[in-house]
């Protein structure tokens, strides 16, 4: 077998984790004729269909299926190989750096990043992949196409990980909410009245959900989105409520008539997000002033997303 053209590498690694030569394209940026024919060639190497047919999509081989852990390995070895310098200097550097973020981590960090990048390292660009739609799941073959994740502790990502923030969660709803009218408000009262909830992933449960399930209390759900972020805006003009990060309720309440109640007595239900990297990349001068960049970012967000609470807050039963 002769050796593997290396410029293969980047569209086997997208072919099989798309399974579909249109959307691999689309990713890769090439046209389908040239991604099927990097398809072809990979077949040929491997003496290996790689892809199977099973009704309107595609499976991998066993034998394709084999490689998936073996590529992302490669790849990352040789993203290592390239990157090594001597020194990392951010005020001349062009490098183009990948996080994958959520919705909501994004959105509270892309503000003060930039500042950060304004300052210190004009040339250099930092791109946010969303998590809901790569595929990421804080595996150590992920940080082949990343150079940083930033998610929850709590949900076994691996790599080594410095904490980030803490954030809580809070009641979010219209301004005009008839919710807002009553005195005192308990759990009970908020089961009571129909939820927006965010979706993360067959069986993900979020701090809210175990706040709820700790309660043994069951929310009725009425509208359901990918992650956190337009949770705020979707409860606006509606009877919807929903239960999102305190900051990032402070961040959507500057522009739209909404309310943030938040949890008293020790109810609430607590987020710590961190970043994650390849343990190979601890000492790499350019990865080390990324986390850098990140770590200071964040520790502006509470200064920079306060929070005006409603007076009504939301009390455990039992309690005066």
């Amino acid at each position: 077998m002769k050796n593997l053209d290396l410029n293969l590498l980047p569209p086997l690694q997208v072919l099989l984790e798309l399974k579909n030569i249109s959307r691999a394209a689309e990713r890769l940026q090439l046209s389908q004729p040239a991604t099927s024919a990097a398809m072809a060639r990979l077949r040929r190497h491997f003496d290996d269909e790689l892809l199977v047919r099973n009704g309107r999509t595609y499976d991998l081989t066993p034998f394709a299926q084999s490689l998936v852990p073996l590529v992302d390995e490669a790849l990352l070895h040789i993203q290592r190989a390239t990157r090594v310098r001597s020194g990392f200097d951010p005020g001349t550097s062009e490098r183009e750096f990948i996080i994958a973020a959520s919705d909501y981590a994004a959105a509270l960090i892309v503000g003060p990043l930039r500042g950060i990048l304004r300052d210190e390292a004009p040339g250099v660009s930092v791109d946010f992949m969303p998590t809901s739609k790569s595929g990421i799941q804080g595996q150590l073959a992920d940080y082949s196409k990343i150079d940083l994740l930033v998610g929850p502790t709590g949900y076994h990502m691996q790599g080594a990980s410095r904490q980030l923030f803490r954030d809580s969660f809070v009641v979010v709803a219209d301004a005009g909410n008839p919710l807002l009218q009553q005195p005192r408000l308990t759990p009970a009262d908020l089961i009571a009245v129909p939820h927006a909830v965010g979706y993360f992933g067959e069986g993900v449960s979020t701090p809210a959900d175990k706040l709820f399930e700790s309660l043994g209390l069951q929310r009725r759900v009425a509208a359901v989105v990918a992650g956190f972020l337009s949770l705020p805006l979707l409860v606006e003009g509606t009877d919807l409520v929903a239960l999102v990060p305190r900051m990032l309720a402070a961040r959507a309440g500057r522009g739209a008539n909404i309310a943030v109640l938040e949890f008293a007595d020790g109810t609430e239900a607590s987020l710590v997000e961190a970043m994650y990297w390849h343990p190979s990349q601890t000492e790499d001068p350019a990865s080390l002033w990324l986390r850098s960049v990140v770590q200071r970012s964040c520790g502006r967000l509470q200064e920079l997303f306060p929070v005006n609470a409603h007076p009504v807050a939301i009390h455990a039963a039992g309690t005066p």
